[in-house]
C-alpha cells in the first residue's frame, strides 16, 4: 500500500459527524494533508452533535472549501489525491455520488476521484436501507467505490463510545491506504 499524502474528507448532514471530526484528526497525526468539504447541513450537524463552529471545524483540516466552489482544486483529476472519504454520507450524497450528480464540490471530487480509479469511502448513515438506498449502494460499488457503513466491531470489547468511534476510523484509514492507520485486528479464539 502506498501512504496516502493527500486525503479528501467529506462531512454531510447525516449522524455521525464523529467520523468525519476523527478523521481530520487522525489525518493530521499521521501527517497527512486533508481537504475537507462540509454540506450546509454537515455544518449543522456538526454543531448539534459536536458543539463545533465551522471555524473550528475548519481549523482540523488543512484546507477548507466551500460546497459551491466548483473551481476549486479538488474538483480536477490533475490535482492528485490519494483518497476521499464521505463521513457520514447522507443518503442525497449517495444518491447525487451514484447517478454522477457533481452539482456540488463534493459530489463533483467525488466523481473525479471515481473517474481517477482513485479510493472513494462513503461512510452511509441511514437504516433501515430501501430499495432507492440499496440501488445506489450497488450502483457505486460497480463503479470502483466502497459503501462503509460505520458498523461497529465488538471482538474487541471496547469500553466507550469512543473505542468504537476510533476502531471505525482506523480500519477506514487502513482502506485508503495509510500504513499507519492502526485497527485492531481479529487474533482468532
Amino acid at each position: 500500500m502506498v501512504t496516502a499524502r493527500r486525503l479528501i474528507i467529506g462531512i454531510t448532514g447525516a449522524s455521525g459527524a464523529v467520523y468525519g471530526v476523527r478523521l481530520l484528526q487522525r489525518a493530521r497525526a499521521l501527517g497527512v494533508h486533508t481537504h475537507l468539504v462540509v454540506t450546509p447541513a454537515g455544518i449543522l450537524n456538526v454543531h448539534h452533535e459536536l458543539g463545533l463552529d465551522r471555524g473550528e471545524l475548519e481549523a482540523l483540516a488543512d484546507q477548507s472549501h466551500a460546497p459551491g466552489d466548483v473551481g476549486a482544486c479538488i474538483a480536477s483529476g490533475s490535482f492528485m489525491t490519494d483518497a476521499m472519504v464521505i463521513a457520514p454520507c447522507s443518503m442525497k450524497t449517495l444518491a447525487a455520488v451514484a447517478h454522477g450528480m457533481g452539482d456540488n464540490l463534493l459530489t463533483r471530487a467525488a466523481d473525479v476521484t471515481l473517474k481517477e480509479r482513485r479510493r472513494l469511502v462513503l461512510m452511509v448513515r441511514e437504516t433501515p436501507f430501501n430499495l432507492a438506498h440499496l440501488r445506489n449502494m450497488t450502483a457505486v460499488t460497480e463503479m470502483g467505490g466502497i459503501v462503509f457503513p460505520p458498523l461497529p466491531a465488538f471482538y474487541h470489547r471496547p469500553q466507550s463510545i469512543d473505542d468504537l468511534v476510533n476502531d471505525t476510523v482506523e480500519r477506514v484509514l487502513a482502506m485508503v491506504g495509510l500504513e499507519k492507520a492502526m485497527p485492531q485486528e481479529w487474533q482468532g479464539l
